[in-house]
């Protein structure tokens, strides 16, 4: 058997001779290199950290971190800080929450100007159980009306001799606690 397309008429014969760019326009293109084994390799390794960050230790958090009802000793500036009238009070919110509140004034009696003071406050007890050890920051009260509002002492620097209001809040208070005034002490101060 003879090959169709050799045989005269046929259209091999009669059409004429294909050039280059012909071929390159109806070729397949030029294969470009895979980025599909980089892509899989990327996500592989960010699953990978991802994991790691949720599952190993931080060492860091774990040398600094204090457990909670730990007390610490006082600032060596802490002398140069006088609590006076201090008073408690507590609200309920509309949604059934209570805040518990430490007012009272600090003085200081110190050379420098504080610009930001850590208290512990202790809630004793008295059945005989680790006390509840509460940190937080030192607030002052900028306004009383229309409703109290506070502010962090970097807003309002204590210069030595002044005297000013502060409040704590706090949301959650130990049901054995002895209901008596708790124990302000400061364990961090920032001096200007």
């Amino acid at each position: 058997m003879s090959d169709p397309r050799n045989q005269p008429g046929s259209p091999a014969e009669s059409s004429p001779a294909k050039s280059s760019s012909d071929d390159a326009i109806f070729s397949a293109p030029p294969e470009e290199p895979s980025n599909r084994g980089l892509l899989i390799g990327i996500v592989c390794l960010a699953i990978l950290v991802i994991v790691a960050g949720i599952f190993l230790p931080r060492g860091e958090q774990k040398a600094t971190a204090k457990p909670s009802n730990t007390i610490l000793p006082a600032d060596a500036y802490a002398k140069s800080l006088v609590f006076s009238e201090l008073a408690m009070s507590e609200s309920t919110s509309l949604s059934g929450g209570k805040s518990t509140f430490l007012d009272g004034h600090i003085k200081n009696v110190g050379s420098s100007t504080l610009t930001g003071a850590t208290l512990q406050v202790i809630f004793r007890n008295d059945v005989g159980l680790s006390p509840q050890v509460e940190s937080l920051p030192l607030s002052l009260i900028r306004t009383r009306q229309p409703y109290v509002d506070t502010e962090p002492v970097s807003a309002a620097p204590i210069k030595p001799g002044d005297d000013v209001e502060f409040r704590l809040i706090f949301e959650s208070i130990p049901e054995n606690w002895n209901q008596q005034m708790p124990e302000v002490n400061v364990v961090h101060t920032t001096l200007q």
